[in-house]
């Protein structure tokens, strides 16, 4: 339980290290750098997603012939469904927008900021939760090697996502602690979420398969809806696009070696 535990944290310490990066860097990221860590970050999510999710979910039911892959397919877009509802009940402010998305609130900016990073870490500590409940129970494709790669790989693409939000926190007045502490919250929900997961291994066994694509429909749908768009508008989207090969051949690389 304890290597479960390490493994459950090390996602926030990345959120951390990112966040940190306030202390190093001017009161704004440039647009170079934040195109190019925005990328990284869909990167690793996105090669997360399939091979650390949705190959083993549907290896797990191996046995099912051609129908092997449905409940990778409904698991997926249970989860994506997931994630549109929570956009649309929650109030929630994106990154570069003045424009508050979900229902209307007298919520302040950096709160609303800090609740829609807040919401969209809840699919990667779901992720790394899920995968090493499924090691714990056997399941056909995932060992605690492929679990601690996708912990490593989530911590890896939080580094860039903390800094990502700590330094625009500071560029609107925000003091240094106070913008790391805000960036490093955001990361909390992921072990939360991944100890819950966890905790209900045992009861979530039958549907191992459908929580796999759940969580990879999740995350997939985190960098369809922001991270790709926030990295392609405007200017240096090329930085963007070659942030993404990397993020994505280091996750693959990390799950196929460890795995």
């Amino acid at each position: 339980m304890m290597g479960i535990t390490i493994g459950l944290l090390i996602p926030l310490l990345g959120t951390m290290l990112g966040a940190a990066f306030v202390f190093f860097m001017k009161r704004e990221m440039s647009a170079r750098l934040q195109k190019s860590l925005l990328g990284f970050a869909s990167g690793v999510m996105i090669a997360a997603s399939v091979w650390s999710l949705l190959i083993p979910s549907i290896e797990m039911r191996a046995d099912s012939g051609v129908w092997a892959v449905m409940p990778a397919a409904i698991g997926f877009l249970a989860g994506m469904a997931f994630l549109l509802l929570l956009d649309e009940l929650t109030p929630h402010l994106h990154l570069g927008s003045d424009r508050p998305e979900g229902p209307r609130s007298k919520l302040s900016r950096t709160a609303m900021l800090t609740l829609a990073v807040t919401l969209h870490n809840l699919p990667e500590g779901m992720a790394v939760g899920v995968v090493f409940a499924a090691a714990s129970q056997g399941a056909e494709g995932v060992t605690l090697a492929s679990a601690v790669a996708v912990s490593l790989g989530i911590a890896i693409q939080n580094i860039p996502e903390g800094a990502i939000i700590s330094m625009p926190m500071r560029a609107e007045g925000n003091s240094k602690w106070r913008s790391f502490l805000i960036g490093s919250v955001s990361g909390v929900v992921e072990p939360l979420g991944g100890l819950a997961v966890v905790l209900l291994a045992s009861l979530l066994t039958p549907i191992l398969p459908y929580m796999l694509s759940f969580a990879a429909g999740a995350m997939c749908y985190v960098v369809v809806e922001e991270l790709i768009p926030e990295a392609s508008s405007g200017e240096h989207s090329n930085l963007s696009t070659i942030g993404f090969a990397i993020g994505f051949a280091l996750m693959m690389v990390l799950d196929v070696v460890m795995g």
